[in-house]
């Protein structure tokens, strides 16, 4: 007469998850996972108790079962609103996997059981999730136990006769284990490759934005030092401009006396570009921010950058609806302008800007009707040096603008309207610019 099969120990379902050295991973594939491997350890324990006649200590194992339940609730309540999963809970999370399994293989045959080698596959997997030192020990504690399999080997003894081939029920077990160890290798470790993919796509796009940054930082400290450069030849001309106006040959002829105050405009522009330059890097001499409206502050705006460039049509539009305190800022001026430059760059006879709200936002939408982006820009849109204006360093006024909206925790888009012309939109949330200290002693500060 045939010997029944081995009774079926846990059978371990890995958890689909990414460990500490493989970016952000999740509790909670591996706890619906190990709800299925409990109900097939009922199903399992059920089957081989009644199914084949081996006498299993049903309470023992009812009570490993039980512990297992208990662990995965509390793994439940513990990660349900979290995320994030750091190396420890990890490592314990399959320290527990290995004490159920042992207990489970005492208890139906012990190292004599063909499921031992599911010991194999927790190492693999605490390999993969887990640090180095991790990793050792989860080896080390399947060691262990299988040690202590060999020599305490349970109330279960399982006859086993290779010599039988396929017939024999251990032989059986043997390939069994072989083939849920592969499956499960192939299907996790492929998951794991998948999220470790997708780890280092994220970290790439990371270390992108790392060295825009640092890019921003050389050129702030380039344009603070060149800034300082100009400021003496500014003045120098300031002053021999301020002497020709005195002199005969200008004050005898008004084309002159005009050209002469058009230059001195533009001067007046050049040195506010530089002492907005200096503010912007922290050098502010004297200025710092003052608190204004949404309103005013887009006012004002408009007024010196319509003043300042060779727009012919503007239109301004203030939607904002009922007005805003702000703290105004020189970076976000710049900003603003920025995107008005590049569109009076790409369309010279329309320029327009609408400001609006949009729940908690301030949405500043920039039309021009000029030829629009062509599709590889927008693909690439904010990165430096992406200009089709064909000049060298063209496309930092974007790229610069993006930053600093992403600073304030905001975006820029870009898109090409149906009826021509391009459009860039600017979000920023209005919690970045509105005051937020709290009044002192019943004062506003």
């Amino acid at each position: 007469m045939q010997a029944p099969p081995p009774a079926r120990p846990l059978q371990y379902a890995a958890p689909s998850v990414i460990g500490p050295r493989g970016g952000v991973p999740s509790m909670h594939p591996l706890i619906q996972l190990r709800w299925i491997a409990v109900i097939g350890q009922i199903a399992t324990i059920v089957f081989v108790h009644y199914g084949f006649g081996i006498r299993l200590p049903l309470l023992p194992m009812a009570v490993v079962l039980a512990c297992l339940v208990a662990f995965n609730l509390f793994s439940m309540l513990r990660w349900r609103n979290r995320e994030e999963v750091g190396n420890n809970a990890l490592f314990l999370a399959l320290l527990v996997d290995v004490v159920t399994l042992t207990a489970q293989l005492y208890l139906s045959g012990g190292a004599a059981n063909p499921f031992v080698f599911l010991y194999l596959l927790q190492v693999a997997l605490a390999a993969v999730l887990l640090r180095s030192w991790s990793s050792w020990a989860v080896a080390a504690a399947a060691s262990l136990g299988f040690i202590g399999l060999a020599m305490f080997p349970g109330p279960v003894t399982i006859p086993a006769h290779p010599d039988r081939g396929l017939a024999d029920p251990y032989v059986q077990g043997l390939l069994l284990c072989f083939v849920l160890n592969a499956t499960l290798l192939v299907v996790f470790i492929t998951r794991i490759g998948r999220m470790l993919r997708a780890r280092d796509a994220r970290l790439a796009d990371l270390r992108q934005r790392a060295a825009e940054e640092e890019h921003i930082v050389r050129m702030g400290l380039l344009a603070s030092g060149a800034a300082h450069e100009l400021g003496t030849p500014l003045a120098t001309l300031s002053v021999i401009l301020g002497d020709w106006k005195r002199m005969p040959p200008f004050t005898q002829q008004p084309e002159l006396l005009q050209e002469l105050d058009e230059m001195q405009t533009q001067l007046n522009r050049c040195k506010a570009i530089v002492t907005g330059i200096l503010l912007s890097a922290g050098e502010a001499r004297g200025e710092a921010p003052a608190q204004t409206t949404v309103g005013a502050f887009l006012d004002e705006l408009v007024a010196e950058w319509r003043n300042t460039r060779p727009v012919r049509v503007f239109d301004y539009a203030n939607r904002f609806g009922e007005n805003l305190a702000i703290v105004s800022d020189s970076g976000l001026k710049q900003m603003i302008c920025n995107v008005l430059d590049n569109a009076l760059e790409a369309s010279p006879g329309y320029v327009a800007l609408e400001a609006t709200r949009e729940g908690d936002d301030l949405v500043l939408t920039v039309r021009d009707a000029g030829p629009g982006f062509a599709p590889a820009m927008l693909s690439h849109f904010g990165k430096p040096y992406q200009s089709s204006k064909g000049r060298p360093g063209g496309g930092l006024g974007l790229f610069l603008a993006l930053n600093v909206a992403r600073t304030l925790g905001g975006s820029i888009t870009a898109g090409n309207r149906e009826a021509g012309g391009a459009a860039v939109v600017v979000t920023l949330p209005l919690s970045a610019l509105t005051l937020t200290d709290p009044p002192l002693n019943g004062h506003a500060r």
